[in-house]
């Protein structure tokens, strides 16, 4: 059933049987949002309480935010990226869900900024962020608005170090979750979710064979960690550049190459950054990469790849595929940039499987329901996910997956809280 005048902006509502179709597919796989949804159902812990969120508008958000509503909250979206949007969620969510929506893949920049406006308009008094391009309009250009908020939840690495900064400036007007640093967020999310999407990405975009191929990630977070290991997986030659010593450590021992992206710029094929930073790979490595370079980004913004300094080398430039942009220039080399340099797994593909966003969102939900009740005690900084939380996701994953584990015994529990028992 259709809901009517439902406030939004989306392509094309036709799209919304599509849409829904694919978000019951995804539901299939999040089995640890479908317990909360179903408790939320019964308990309504966010009744009355308005949520915007600015996240990517896939089919996984889509059951985050069906969730929220079950939990008695009115939400609204927008997108958090300008390339994420799957159209038919988009128009599933407001033709079918009446969940106000603004999101249209492709869109420009001024309708982006437009559409976080009109999710802010909803007056929220919880936010959901990915990337903090919400949160950080509402600190700006919003002020009105600061009061009526309770808290907020961060799903990004990116989104977090802005956030940081902000509080650091003591200029954080009310508190937020870090869900990006919950150990069923990063160790899944981050590692499984982004190596697998950013491979899917690539090769829907590229139809690259990976075996053989000299793969640079910039980059070894958690992220990094995932795309080096798929790649490896699919038979790639993988190389690591790193500015932190302990991660660059890291990558050694788990077998990979290691050295500074200047060098790797010289014998690398295809460049994936990681970072989370501007300028991973520069106008100085440009200009040493091999004719046929292939130059993709798995971090939220599309400032790892210094986009500019290529347009500027370049003699001419044209679409190749979908998502491909071929940069020509001067000495005869030509350089691929994939999905304008943003994130090429929800570019080109789907972005995460529904099952790694199940843990992901469950935090971003029960995130939501801890800020409802604790969020007017908390001091304006950046928090991390509370620990039962984290481990309550955990243990919903397992119970979904038939996975069993062992308990203490009242003996063993004694042993570990007592400093007496020694050799």
């Amino acid at each position: 059933m259709k809901v009517k005048n439902t406030p939004g902006d989306v392509k094309d509502p036709a799209l919304a049987e599509q849409g829904e179709r694919r978000i019951e597919w995804a539901a299939r796989e999040m089995n640890v949002l479908k317990l909360i949804r179903e408790r939320f159902s019964r308990e309504r812990p966010l009744k009355g309480v308005r949520i915007s969120g600015c996240l990517h508008i896939t089919t996984e958000t889509a059951n985050l935010a069906l969730a929220l509503k079950d939990g008695g909250a009115t939400v609204a979206l927008c997108a958090s990226n300008p390339l994420s949007t799957q159209d038919d969620v988009a128009a599933a969510l407001v033709a079918i869900h009446g969940i106000p929506t603004y999101a249209i893949k492709g869109e420009d920049n001024e309708t982006y900024y437009r559409h976080i406006h009109q999710a802010l308009e909803h007056r929220p008094q919880v936010t959901l962020d990915d990337g903090a391009d919400l949160v950080t309009t509402l600190h700006t250009q919003r002020h009105e608005l600061m009061d009526g908020v309770i808290g907020g939840t961060e799903e990004t690495t990116t989104g977090v170090i802005r956030l940081h900064a902000l509080a650091k400036e003591g200029k954080l007007r009310y508190p937020i979750v870090a869900v990006n640093e919950a150990d069923t967020k990063h160790l899944f999310d981050n590692r499984y979710g982004t190596g697998q999407s950013t491979l899917d990405g690539i090769t829907r975009a590229t139809n690259i064979l990976w075996a053989g191929r000299k793969v640079v990630v910039a980059g070894y977070g958690w992220c990094g960690r995932g795309v080096a290991m798929r790649a490896r997986g699919m038979g790639s030659h993988v190389i690591v550049t790193e500015i932190d010593p302990i991660r660059a450590l890291e990558a050694v021992m788990d077998g990979y190459e290691v050295m500074p992206m200047a060098q790797a710029a010289t014998v690398g094929q295809v460049f994936v950054t990681t970072t989370g930073g501007l300028g991973a790979v520069d106008e100085a490595h440009l200009n040493v990469m091999k004719d046929g370079a292939i130059l993709a980004n798995s971090g939220h913004f599309n400032v790892e790849i210094n986009i500019p300094a290529l347009e500027a080398m370049a003699v001419s430039h044209r679409t190749m595929r979908e998502f491909v942009e071929e940069y020509a220039l001067k000495d005869g080399r030509r350089l691929y940039l994939l999905g304008e340099g943003r994130l090429i797994n929800l570019a080109a593909a789907e972005g995460h499987p529904s099952s790694v966003m199940d843990m992901s969102f469950a935090d971003q939900a029960l995130s939501a329901e801890y800020l409802v009740k604790q969020g007017k005690k908390l001091k304006p900084e950046v928090y991390p996910v509370p620990r039962d939380i984290d481990r309550e996701v955990g243990r919903l994953k397992l119970i979904s997956m038939g996975v069993q584990i062992d308990t203490l015994t009242p003996e063993q529990q004694r042993y570990l809280s007592t400093w007496e028992s020694g050799t």
